[in-house]
């Protein structure tokens, strides 16, 4: 039997948007799924690098903006049709191609971004709804409409099965989730290479064996 080891642990709750710690406290910061429902993501990004100690690392995972992509379209293609007009009823998420951008405006190096999406299976769309209610993940924005009628409900429904559908009347739900990795700065660590610098152009990269055969020793 091996010993069971006391971590000590300390607890804080706290605003992602107004962090309360020192500077270069940590030497980790890790987010998993939580920094979506920030209004002012560049300012969380940069207190995290704030907090970091030189060389330091931020570890996250964060909803990407083709999530629920399904659900987004039918929604806006029923409400336009019934209603003449749509309003946003999914929250806003950070779109990949923005991501990388905004870690190293916030000051982060060596930036690592991946994405994964997974993909789950309901019996409707109704089903893909209580399940968002249950997970806390209802439409965050303010300015939400309060309601949809319900035969834009049952219009959204249909279309979304129509374009979505399974094989075996279940449609599909997309999340997409976006992992980062960004670095604080430190003098040691590792530096690009200076602009116009390469000595070897992209145009000869087939040719690497044969450039390496011919190279003369040295």
């Amino acid at each position: 039997m091996t010993a069971e080891m006391d971590i000590p642990t300390h607890k804080v709750l706290a605003d992602e948007e107004f962090l309360p710690f020192k500077e270069n406290t940590f030497d980790l910061v890790v987010s998993n799924l939580s920094l979506h429902w920030v209004n002012d993501l560049p300012g969380s990004l940069k207190q995290i690098n704030n907090i970091l100690k030189p060389d330091g690392v931020f570890i996250g995972a964060v909803v990407g903006g083709d999530t629920l992509y399904e659900l987004r379209c039918s929604l806006q293609l029923a409400e336009l049709e019934r209603e003449g007009g749509f309003a946003p009823h999914i929250s806003p998420y950070t779109a990949v191609t923005d991501l990388g951008n905004l870690l190293g405006l916030a000051g982060f190096k060596m930036l690592t971004v991946d994405i994964d999406e997974i993909e789950v299976h309901y019996p409707d769309m109704f089903q893909v709804i209580k399940d968002l209610q249950g997970m806390g993940e209802s439409n965050c924005a303010w300015n939400r409409k309060p309601m949809l009628h319900r035969d834009t409900m049952l219009a959204a429904a249909a279309i979304y099965k129509a374009m979505y559908g399974n094989e075996d009347g279940s449609v599909p739900a997309t999340f997409q989730i976006l992992y980062m990795i960004g670095w604080k700065h430190h003098d040691s660590q590792v530096k690009p290479a200076k602009r116009g610098s390469a000595n070897v152009s992209f145009g000869d990269i087939g040719k690497m064996k044969e450039l390496s055969r011919n190279k003369p020793n040295s």
